[in-house]
């Protein structure tokens, strides 16, 4: 199956997706979007127990699950690093997930020749904060006619966001996102900038395009543990509780039943355990920001 029929003729878990995105960049009467799962793909076992963990918590909250993992972190901080299934058993992966649980998926492509394989199963193509300049990558990503994530990069402004956006525009993509994850502060540190997000907020919506908080990244220490990332996973939180009263539409989050376990980024991802909590609490934020 190609893209395009997908888009032609779309199921019901890619019309609730669309119809979602369809509302506009701010819409506090939606359904808060939960972007979250593994930071890379797990054993099968794994990734099962974190989606039914998070279709469960997401219903009992009433916010919209997108289940996301990687394929490939091509990013990782040292060569022998595990980088993920790849990309054949990882779609296969995701696709099951998508199947067995009624949830959109989204992964992140890091190479041009990845984009129309990834959009063949998956219902958001993320690019990468690393990436986010690379008009090639973009220009692939937006001719699929997927719904593209793309991420801010930890050094650029909010401003320069907005030749991001064109970008995935000018390629044909009409539904897109901005992504928040932190900006760097010297060495092994990234902050939040709560007026730089706002600012991103109205830069986005120039696109009809919502934005997102990656509350879990935005705690990351880069490099900080020499061969690996560290990180303050006990502040994501704060931070995502901040960015929903900000009046955000859609939060991301890592996730793992055992943190220590994680095959990538254990330094700050979540425990299972303690999601549903989190996101009554978030949705209620919300209720109340919204009036």
């Amino acid at each position: 199956m190609s893209a395009s029929p997908r888009l032609d003729h779309p199921d019901s878990t890619l019309e609730r997706l669309h119809a979602w995105w369809d509302r506009g960049a701010v819409d506090p009467t939606r359904p808060l979007m939960v972007i979250a799962g593994p930071c890379v793909l797990e054993d099968d076992s794994v990734n099962h127990v974190i989606a039914e963990g998070l279709r469960k918590a997401c219903d009992d909250a009433g916010a919209l699950l997108v289940f996301k993992a990687s394929f490939d972190k091509a990013n990782r901080s040292s060569i022998h690093s595990d980088r993920g299934p790849g990309l054949d058993l990882g779609l296969r992966q995701l696709e099951s997930i998508r199947t067995a649980f009624d949830v959109p998926v989204l992964t992140d492509v890091h190479d041009c020749s990845q984009a129309q394989p990834a959009a063949e199963v998956v219902d958001i193509l993320q690019i990468p904060a690393f990436l986010c300049r690379q008009t090639d990558l973009l220009a692939a990503c937006g001719a699929t006619g997927a719904v593209v994530a793309a991420k801010k990069g930890q050094f650029l402004s909010p401003s320069e966001m907005r030749l991001v956006l064109e970008k995935l525009r000018e390629s044909g993509c009409t539904r897109m996102m901005a992504t928040e994850r932190g900006t760097f502060f010297g060495y092994h540190r990234l902050v939040t900038d709560l007026i730089g997000l706002g600012d991103l907020i109205e830069i986005a919506a120039e696109f009809n395009a919502p934005t997102c908080f990656d509350a879990t990244h935005s705690t990351q220490l880069p490099g900080g543990g020499g061969t690996t990332s560290a990180g303050r996973p006990e502040r994501a939180p704060m931070l995502a509780r901040s960015a929903v009263a900000a009046g955000l539409d859609a939060i991301f989050l890592e996730t793992h039943p055992d943190p220590t376990q994680a095959r990538s980024d254990k330094a700050t991802v979540l425990p299972l355990e303690g999601i549903s909590e989190l996101l009554e609490t978030l949705t209620r934020i919300r209720t109340a920001a919204s009036g």
